[in-house]
């Protein structure tokens, strides 16, 4: 299959990566590194998570951070909304985006919060109906689409299960997440190969962790089958919290890298990218997760 001519990029680094790192994050910090995503030419980034403080620390004060960022109609700042309480927070302030998770596990499903898939999913419906009423885009994602930390391989029906029920409830698109990044090409492929013949194309995104080294080469068998929208994170922010000391999300820098090396226009100033990344990762204390960024910095 002809490899896509263009692709979005959604940058998760300032939801899905900062909530799992450690140490002291603060409004201005957050903001700051979405602005630098912004002006680097990133158009969809995840900027928040409206979700109990007690349960998520490093997203308290997402409204504050929406609140703070320059409004820049080309770029979609989207937010985490697990319920309706954190719906309304969201849409008081002013987010026109949000997103919903589903699990394909049932085991990762009730141990994280505690409910079957099917009652989880009953959950979002109620905030994708309200969301959507309000004009607010909805996004889905699902978790654990190739294997789970406490049940294993996890067979592709069950995927294609849960996305279907996303889109009926009116995800305009979703986004399948390798979580414990165990996936590798192949198996990306029949994953794929099952999802897409009941979802279209421009409505699936992958999102893959780099736990096992895997993800630029999933990537890779992603976009040979006609996939156009990737995850990322910018300096590689995030752990996996699901295996000690491995990375966690693919760095957005990597996945620059590629595009770059493929032709694949994507609308993204890599040098600019490589110094939000490193100045986010000085800001943390930690080494940069990006190879890229840190060969380039």
């Amino acid at each position: 299959m002809t490899l896509p001519s263009s692709v979005k990029i959604v940058e998760v680094g300032p939801r899905d990566g900062l909530q799992n790192e450690p140490g002291e994050l603060t409004v201005a910090t957050r903001v700051k590194l979405i602005e630098a995503l912004a002006d680097a030419g990133l158009r969809h980034i995840e900027a928040g998570s409206f979700v109990s403080p007690k349960w998520v620390p490093k997203m308290a004060g997402s409204d504050q951070v929406f609140a703070a960022l320059k409004a820049r109609p080309e770029v979609t700042y989207s937010a985490l909304t697990p319920n309706m309480q954190g719906l309304e927070a969201a849409l008081a302030a002013g987010v026109k985006e949000v997103a919903v998770f589903g699990a394909a596990s049932e085991a990762f499903s009730a141990k994280n919060i505690n409910c079957t898939i099917a009652e989880s999913l009953e959950r979002f419906r109620p905030v994708a109906s309200a969301a959507l009423d309000a004009g607010v885009a909805v996004r889905g994602y699902i978790s654990c689409v190739v294997g789970c930390p406490y049940q294993g391989a996890i067979a592709p029906q069950a995927v294609v299960e849960v996305a279907q029920q996303l889109l009926d409830m009116g995800c305009y698109e979703i986004s399948l997440g390798d979580t414990v990044g165990v996936a590798t090409p192949n198996r990306i492929g029949a994953l794929l190969e099952a999802v897409q013949r009941k979802v279209a194309n421009q409505q699936l995104a992958v999102h893959f962790h780099d736990t096992y080294g895997q993800a630029l080469a999933n990537i890779y068998r992603a976009l040979e089958m006609g996939i156009s929208t990737i995850d990322s994170s910018v300096a590689g922010l995030g752990g996996c919290p699901y295996a000690a000391g491995a990375s966690g999300n693919v760095a957005t820098e990597e996945v620059i890298y590629l595009l770059n090396g493929l032709g694949i226009a994507h609308g993204v100033d890599l040098a600019a990218l490589v110094q939000a990344g490193a100045a986010i990762s000085a800001k943390l204390g930690r080494d940069n997760g990006s190879k890229v960024g840190r060969a380039m910095g």
